[in-house]
């Protein structure tokens, strides 16, 4: 079925599950933190994660890691040291590999950042969201607008030149003089990269079963357009659906998955995806989800799923997609394993719609299946009654 000559680049992701407070549009696999974290037990099971990894990366390097969470900034310095010097005996990372924490405002310093630069981290995600104090009270988040602002002025002190802001727009009583005044104080504080990205309502959150009021969609989308204009006036070049970067700063961790690269997922409730040339097989792991069922754990996968060439069509195009530049047909031959006519036909129809745009033997989406990318992707989705259903 598949039919590889290379594996794709490979990526590392670690799961920190813990967070001070769950915020109510947050669904991602966090839990709010115990009185005492067990740093040193859950850096031990994480390393003993990857070594249950090994087998299925032998001799191949690591490009880039990603930290994530939950909020890993609340682990120590000391903690995160230790973690990766252990990932460095362990695997073989590249040199000059992109490392990144992400951080809560609320939760670190400039001495944390020089403990965490120190101990091997070179980039910085900081979830901002907004510098409105009334509009983070909305969204749960711990930290004030003064807080995130000296969270970004202590990253450049501690000498990260690379880092990451995090923005929403189209929170709860905001309106476009706002998302604007949120974007011209992040700009101010020069990130290497912004993601900037509407606020959406996930099942299994407490704004899915308690709704608040949010800016309509004709609203939202005046947002975006204004949002785009004042980031490119200001050096930023969009290269996914959210994020911006100065020339050269992308995330480069992000665009592994974005190009459906391979990645080992590490931590509680985190997922991989692992290319076997020898195989022809691709396989993508789970990792228990609740961290006291994950620190007693001898084996830490939860399933193993090998994907189908239906499954990998599809998450190809959803993920390469998001990028504006889209992707060449040499490069979903060589992550798929598949040949270019799997995805020919259905690429004409979303042409024909307006959707798509070739060139080059390069696929995209349009501005129109930019805006409605949802759509587009349903060209791919299996024919089933819940299609529909799908926006």
């Amino acid at each position: 079925m598949f039919n590889f000559t290379v594996t794709p680049p490979l990526s590392l992701y670690i799961h920190i599950p813990w967070c001070v407070r769950k915020c109510p549009y947050c669904d991602f696999n966090s839990h709010e933190a115990p009185s005492g974290i067990p740093q040193q037990a859950y850096v031990s099971a994480l390393l003993a994660d990857l070594e249950q990894e090994l087998p299925a990366v032998w001799g191949r390097p690591v490009e880039s890691i990603f930290i994530g969470g939950g909020t890993p900034s609340l682990f120590k310095p000391e903690a995160i040291e230790q973690l990766l010097s252990g990932v460095r005996s362990r695997v073989q990372l590249k040199p000059g590999a992109e490392i990144t924490l992400e951080a809560n405002p609320g939760t670190v310093d400039r001495e944390h950042f020089e403990g965490f630069r120190a101990a091997g981290i070179n980039r910085l995600s900081i979830g901002v969201q907004s510098f409105k104090d009334d509009l983070l009270e909305g969204i749960g988040r711990i930290h004030s607008g003064r807080e995130a602002i000296r969270a970004a002025e202590a990253a450049h002190d501690a000498g990260f030149d690379n880092f990451n802001l995090d923005l929403m727009f189209g929170l709860p009583g905001q309106a476009q003089p706002q998302a604007l005044d949120d974007l011209r104080t992040a700009i101010d504080l020069e990130p290497a990269h912004l993601s900037w990205y509407e606020l959406t309502i996930e099942p299994n959150t407490w704004f899915y079963r308690h709704p608040p009021q949010l800016p309509d969609d004709t609203a939202l989308w005046d947002m975006q357009l204004a949002g785009r204009t004042l980031l490119e006036q200001n050096g930023y070049a969009r290269y996914e659906v959210s994020a911006w970067s100065q020339p050269g700063r992308q995330c480069r961790h992000n665009l592994n998955y974005w190009q459906f690269g391979d990645y080992l997922g590490i931590g509680a409730g985190a997922h991989g995806k692992i290319t076997n040339a020898a195989t022809q097989k691709i396989n993508r792991r789970t990792k228990i989800r609740h961290p006291k069922q994950y620190l007693d754990a001898k084996a830490f996968a939860s399933s193993c799923k090998e994907l189908t060439a239906n499954d990998v069509t599809l998450e190809f195009v959803m993920n390469a997609l998001r990028l504006d530049a889209g992707f060449s047909t040499a490069l979903f031959t060589a992550t798929t394993g598949l040949p270019v006519t799997t995805i020919e036909d259905t690429a004409t129809a979303a042409m024909n719609a307006g959707l798509l745009v070739s060139k080059d033997n390069s696929l995209r989406a349009s501005e129109l299946g930019q805006r409605y990318l949802n759509e587009l992707l349903q060209y791919w989705l299996p024919e089933t009654s819940d299609n529909a259903q799908v926006r």
